[in-house]
């Protein structure tokens, strides 16, 4: 039997606190926050013994000041790498294993309708790019497309470009990132080429939200519905645009520090705290009956 590991919160603090200086995307914030959690750190706020109990704790004082729901501190049950982002990837790689590689869902609705979901993420490209194109290929096929974001947690920026490769016709400007490393700017555009066929940029979209949907599959939302290319039914989405990364600061913990913010060629600006507000506003339930019902009128108009 191994001996757990005891929980000493005064590093996990100083380590989170030095790692917000150091990478937070809004360096004045990340001034407010590490004072923060030092505070608390001496007021005995964290005095707990459980890992859990600890991420939830600082996780609520991380995101106190702005709302930044990337901004957390993640408890694993399982002991996770110390490398940097090791943590987030051992977990994305089972979900990945046992989703199909996050097309779990394809099917054809009455009148040539298809359904394909998303979820639960939308996963490193290198990872998801043969899965993806085989249900996008099929996809190409229907009449009319509904992508089921409803369940889906954010992912990989360039799968997101990815997917919109094959629902336009020509190479679009996405987003550019503003990245705190280097003060620099990165332009996301689709891609001129993808494996397989395309649905084309033509054909009824309509993309179902709720809100549970978040970051990557956000920017998926956000990006179509700003070009004009999608409808977007069901609920609000969560409110997180801020790319982030994550560093293991316990066996069990691991900081997740957003370190870059997307604005939107379209609209100027992103969804952070404001969520991707839907077309057509319905309970997350019922959007798939009214994407369908939209679908229908708009094939037979």
């Amino acid at each position: 039997m191994t001996t757990p590991t005891k929980l000493l919160s005064a590093p996990v603090i100083d380590e989170t606190a030095r790692l917000l200086t150091e990478h937070y995307v809004f360096p004045e914030i990340a001034e407010q926050l590490a004072g923060l959690l030092q505070r608390r750190l001496t007021e005995g706020a964290y005095d707990v013994d459980d890992a859990e109990e600890l991420a939830r704790l600082v996780t609520a004082d991380l995101q106190s000041v702005n709302g930044d729901r990337h901004l957390r501190l993640k408890h694993h049950a399982d002991p996770v790498s110390p490398m940097q982002g090791a943590a987030t990837l051992d977990a994305m790689r089972r979900d990945f294993d046992t989703s199909l590689g996050g097309a779990p869902r394809m099917q054809l609705l009455d009148g040539g309708v298809a359904v394909m979901e998303l979820a639960p993420m939308l996963f490193p490209l290198e990872w998801a790019a043969e899965p993806l194109s085989a249900a996008l290929t099929l996809a190409s096929r229907a009449q009319a497309l509904i992508v089921d974001l409803r369940s889906n947690r954010g992912g990989d920026p360039d799968t997101v470009a990815f997917v919109c490769s094959y629902l336009l016709d020509e190479r679009t400007h996405l987003n550019t990132m503003h990245w705190r490393d280097g003060e620099r700017s990165e332009q996301s555009w689709s891609l001129p080429h993808v494996p397989g066929a395309c649905f084309g940029g033509t054909k009824p979209l309509y993309v179902l939200s709720s809100d549970s949907t978040f970051s990557a599959a956000e920017e998926l939302a956000y990006n179509l519905q700003q070009l004009g290319r999608a409808v977007v039914v069901g609920e609000p989405t969560r409110g997180g645009a801020h790319p982030c990364r994550g560093w293991t600061v316990h066996p069990h913990l691991e900081a997740t520090v957003p370190v870059g913010r997307a604005i939107n060629p379209v609209s100027n600006t992103n969804w952070e705290g404001t969520g991707v507000q839907p077309d057509i506003p319905c309970a997350a339930a019922d959007s798939l009956d009214h994407a369908h019902t939209l679908a229908l009128a708009r094939l037979a108009g």
